[in-house]
Order: C-alpha cells, then sequence, then structure tokens
C-alpha cells in the first residue's frame, strides 16, 4: 500500500520533470537571424543566412559601405587579409561571419573576419529582440564586447541586391562554399559505355 502511494506521488513529478526537459531542450534551439543588419557605427550593413552542406550554419557578408572608396577614389580592397589570393578582393561583398556553428546556449558562435586589421576574432551572435541583433567579439577570452545590429529592409544606394554568388551578389569564402551535390545515375539508366576502338589502316 506505501509502495503505491509512494508511486502515485513520483509519477506527476517525474512527468513535470520530463517536461521541463523537453522545453529545455526546445528552447536551446537558436533562432535564425537571417536578414541584413545595419552595424551599430552604421558602416556596414551586413547579410546574415543559414549555410553549409546541412544549413546549419551562419554566414554572413558585407553588402553595403558607408564609405565604398579609398582616398584614391577606388573601390576598397582587403588589402589586410592574411591570405595573398584574397589581399585584391573588393571589400564590398566579402564574408566576414565564418561559418558559426549554433551552442548549448542557442547562440551562434565561431569567427569574425575584420578587414580593418586582417585577422579573425572569437564571436558569439543572437538574437532576444525581432529587429536585433547582438554581435559578442572576443580578443581574447576575458576582453569582449557587445555591439547591437539593427535589421534593415530597404535598399540602400550602392547596396548588394543579389544572391550570394550571383549577379550582383556577395562571395563566399571558398572554404565556407557548399559542397556541390554529385550527380545521381536515374533509376533503371544503363552505364555509358565506351567507344569501341577502331583499328588502324595497316601501313602501306
Amino acid at each position: 500500500m506505501r509502495f503505491t502511494s509512494i508511486g502515485r506521488r513520483v509519477a506527476p513529478l517525474a512527468i513535470l520533470a520530463l517536461s521541463a526537459l523537453a522545453s529545455t531542450a526546445q528552447a536551446k534551439t537558436p533562432t535564425d537571424p537571417s536578414g541584413t543588419y545595419l552595424t551599430e557605427d552604421g558602416r556596414a550593413r551586413v547579410r546574415l543566412e543559414k549555410c553549409g552542406t546541412a544549413g546549419d550554419r551562419l554566414c554572413g557578408y558585407v553588402v553595403w559601405l558607408k564609405v565604398p572608396l579609398n582616398d584614391k577614389g577606388e573601390p576598397r580592397i582587403d588589402f589586410k587579409n592574411p591570405d595573398p589570393k584574397k589581399q585584391a578582393r573588393p571589400s564590398l561583398g566579402h564574408q566576414l561571419i565564418l561559418g558559426l556553428k549554433p551552442n548549448a546556449d542557442a547562440h551562434f558562435e565561431g569567427k569574425i573576419y575584420n578587414s580593418e586589421d586582417g585577422k579573425s576574432y572569437d564571436v558569439t551572435i543572437w538574437t532576444d529582440t525581432p529587429g536585433e541583433l547582438t554581435v559578442r567579439g572576443c580578443l581574447i577570452a576575458f576582453l569582449c564586447k557587445s555591439q547591437t545590429w539593427t535589421k534593415v529592409t530597404d535598399l540602400a544606394p550602392g547596396q548588394l541586391p543579389g544572391p550570394t554568388n550571383g549577379p550582383n551578389g556577395p562571395r563566399t569564402d571558398p572554404e565556407y562554399a557548399s559542397a556541390a551535390p554529385k550527380p545521381t545515375a536515374k533509376a533503371g539508366a544503363k552505364p555509358a559505355q565506351k567507344p569501341a576502338a577502331t583499328e588502324a589502316p595497316p601501313a602501306e
């Protein structure tokens, strides 16, 4: 009788505990921050979108610059990049959010590239308020600073409107580009046969 009473008391508690765990698991799913944001200093607009072969990464690209030209009146380039192959690429359209992964805190974390010094830093990105993005960058573990980026929906003069890697769009770094799916043979299709070798005519 006593065991039955205890069981009746424990069962509801177990159900509540499982429900709490399920709610916690759901709460840990990161909110998709895809969209275009104006940086806190107003100097750039950054487009965020899902990337990677599984679509679970977060990439970001500079699609607008407040000052797109240098002192010589020429388009700015990424001349401080440590990769010589990227030093001549335009600053407008380059990738700066480098394939962030979701973490246990329902944030996206990874690396952000700073073209002003050619270095990459640890970054964590998340959104708690509609229309706002929190970007927390860290030079070292205990030296971090947060910014708030504001979501925009208009198209500013000079902004890249095209799709990523398409006409008038930003460009993905090769190491973060999604691998193209390999073509699969259709059901019932016969493998291509090699053409039969022809004999060379006898020499006269």
